[in-house]
């Protein structure tokens, strides 16, 4: 930090940081951020105005058997697909995931049933970094910098899920 910033107090992006974390205490989406991830489920869904790693996942709830969506990010890493949970285990979708045996659709201008794939913690350093660079929601929620050295992903790699995406044989579509 440099010596103007330090006597200004915390920058925006700090401040942003800190509302993005609010918003998702407990690790779960509060009023605000369900509100949010609403819309960008639609806009995932269609593929308005979002980048074009942004989609809407759909999954069998483990509970209620409704279908449930959520707004994620797919990284990118050596030619395969990814999804990650930025606020780690206890996301109900990963939650919804396992239950489901990984069987899964992605939604973008399209639906694409998928079969989501754990990915061992050992291996999911670079893909969290990967993921980091791809998703600034998630920065707020993940303990290390987009820039940190790869050891500091593996510290963390443990604490959040990566899901590898491969596509669905025909009877494996969860609809």
């Amino acid at each position: 930090m440099t010596e103007r910033s330090e006597h200004r107090g915390p920058g925006i992006v700090d401040r942003l940081y800190a509302v993005k974390r609010w918003m998702y205490r407990g690790g779960r989406p509060h009023l605000l951020a369900r509100a949010m991830n609403r819309v960008a489920t639609l806009q995932h869904s269609t593929g308005l105005l979002v980048p074009r790693r942004a989609v809407t996942l759909e999954v069998r709830g483990r509970s209620s058997g409704r279908m449930i969506a959520v707004p994620v990010v797919v990284a990118d890493h050596e030619g395969q697909e990814y999804l990650v949970s930025m606020l780690g285990e206890d996301a109900n979708w990963v939650r919804n995931v396992r239950a489901a045996d990984g069987r899964a659709v992605l939604h973008r201008r399209g639906r694409r049933p998928v079969v989501l794939q754990e990915v061992e913690a050992g291996a999911r350093a670079p893909i969290l970094r990967r993921y980091l660079a791809l998703a600034p929601g998630a920065r707020p929620h993940v303990p290390v910098t987009r820039d940190s050295p790869l050891e500091a992903f593996a510290a963390i790699a443990a604490d959040h899920p990566v899901f590898r995406i491969t596509a669905a044989p025909p009877a494996a579509s969860p609809m």
